[in-house]
C-alpha cells in the first residue's frame, strides 16, 4: 500500500509539472475551454431562473418572478428580457421606482430596445413622473407610431392631468387603429362629460357597451352621465343592467342610491347606500351619501354616525363634514356644526362655505 501511494503522488506531481510548462497557445486553449464550460453553466443558469419567472409572473406571484429575473441577470448581465420581464413584474408589483431603474440599465445596455419606453412610460405615470412618462410615450410613439396601446395610456396620462381636449385626441387614435376597444370609447366618453358635453360622453359610453356588453363600469358610467342630465328614469335602467351583471359593484349601488334621492326616494335610496357599504365597508362616499338620506328623514343621529364614519375613512372628505355639519346643527351642537363647515370650506366645499357664513360668526 506503501509504494502504491507513493507511486500516485508521482504521477500528480508528473501532471503539474506538466502543466506548468505548456506553451502560450496551449494555455489559450485551455482557459478558453474553461470560459467556454462556466459560460454554459452561467447561461444554463441564467436561463433556468427565468424560465421559472415567467411561470411565476403567469401565477401571478409577482415577488417570485421579481427575484427569480433578479437570478437570472446576475447570472448574465446582459440578459435584456430578464430585464425587460423583471420591469414588467415590477410594474406589475406596484414598484414603478424599481421599473424605471431596471428599464433605464436595459436601455443603457441597449438603446435599440425601443419597446422599454413604453413601459417606463408607465412607470413613470404610476410614479407621478408625468413629464417623463410624456416624454416616453413620445419615444415610444417614435418607434411604434400604430400602436393603440400607447395611445391608449397616453390618454390616461392626459385625462390624469385634466388635459381632457389632449385625452381625446390620444383616445381617438387609438380608436382608429382599434375600432373595438371599448375601454377607448368609455375613457373618451370620460373625458367629454368631464368637459360637460354630457350627450356627446353618452354616445361614447353606449358605444363602449355596445362593443362590450358586460362591462359594468361602463354602464354606471351611462347612469351617473343620465343623472346629471337629470333623466332619472334612464339612469335607472343603466345602474340597474350594471348591477345584473356585478351585483358587488359597490359604485353602481351608491350611484343609484344618489339618482333615487334626486327623484325624492329616500327610503329606497338608504337601502342602496345599505348594500353600497355592505359591499365595500372602506368607501367613504356610501356612508356620507347615507347621512344625507338619514338627514333628511329627520333621523339626525343615524346621520352624525354616518357622517363620523365617512370622515374616519377620509378626513380630507370635504361632503362628509358639509353632512356631520347639518346634522350637529339639528342635534343643537352649533359650535361643532361651524367647526365641520370651516373645515368643509378649507377643503373647497362651495356648500360648506355658504353654510359657514349664513349660520356662524367668523
Amino acid at each position: 500500500m506503501k509504494h502504491l501511494f507513493m507511486s500516485l503522488l508521482l504521477c500528480f506531481s508528473m501532471q503539474a509539472i506538466a502543466q506548468e510548462t505548456l506553451t502560450e497557445e496551449e494555455i489559450r486553449y485551455r482557459d478558453s475551454i474553461i470560459n467556454i464550460n462556466e459560460s454554459s453553466l452561467a447561461t444554463a443558469v441564467s436561463q433556468k431562473n427565468y424560465n421559472e419567472g415567467i411561470a411565476a409572473f403567469n401565477a401571478k406571484n409577482y415577488p417570485l418572478a421579481i427575484s427569480k429575473y433578479k437570478a437570472a441577470i446576475e447570472a448574465d448581465q446582459n440578459f435584456i428580457a430578464a430585464y425587460f420581464n423583471l420591469a414588467l413584474a415590477e410594474n406589475e408589483a406596484e414598484k414603478p421606482k424599481d421599473a424605471i431603474q431596471t428599464l433605464s440599465v436595459l436601455l443603457k445596455i441597449d438603446p435599440t430596445y425601443t419597446k422599454a419606453y413604453f413601459q417606463r412610460a408607465i412607470a413613470n405615470q404610476k410614479n407621478n413622473n408625468f413629464a417623463a412618462a410624456e416624454n416616453d410615450y413620445e419615444l415610444a410613439l417614435k418607434a411604434e407610431p400604430n400602436n393603440p396601446n400607447v395611445y391608449y395610456n397616453y390618454g390616461t396620462l392626459m385625462f390624469l392631468q385634466k388635459n381632457y381636449d389632449a385625452a381625446i385626441v390620444k383616445f381617438s387614435k387609438t380608436i382608429q387603429l382599434e375600432p373595438k376597444n371599448a375601454f377607448a370609447y368609455n375613457d373618451r366618453g370620460s373625458c367629454k362629460r368631464m368637459k360637460g358635453d354630457y350627450s356627446a360622453a353618452v354616445s361614447d359610453y353606449e358605444m363602449a357597451a355596445k362593443m362590450n356588453e358586460n362591462l359594468a363600469f361602463v354602464l354606471n358610467n351611462i347612469g351617473s352621465t343620465k343623472t346629471k342630465m337629470k333623466d332619472y328614469e334612464a339612469a335607472l335602467k343603466a345602474f340597474n343592467r350594471a348591477i345584473s351583471i356585478d351585483n358587488t359593484f359597490y359604485l353602481s349601488y351608491n350611484n343609484r342610491g344618489v339618482c333615487l334621492m334626486e327623484m325624492g326616494k329616500t327610503v329606497e335610496a338608504i337601502k342602496d347606500f345599505d348594500k353600497c357599504v355592505r359591499t365595500n365597508p372602506s368607501y367613504a362616499p356610501g356612508y356620507s351619501n347615507r347621512a344625507g338620506a338619514q338627514f333628511k328623514m329627520k333621523e339626525y343621529s343615524k346621520a352624525l354616525a354616518d357622517a363620523n364614519l365617512a370622515i374616519q375613512l377620509d378626513k380630507e372628505f370635504a361632503d362628509a363634514y358639509v353632512n356631520r355639519g347639518m346634522a350637529k346643527e339639528m342635534l343643537r351642537n352649533m359650535n361643532g356644526a361651524c367647526e365641520d363647515w370651516h373645515k368643509a370650506t378649507e377643503l373647497g366645499s362651495i356648500l360648506g362655505k355658504h353654510y359657514q357664513s349664513t349660520n356662524c360668526s367668523n
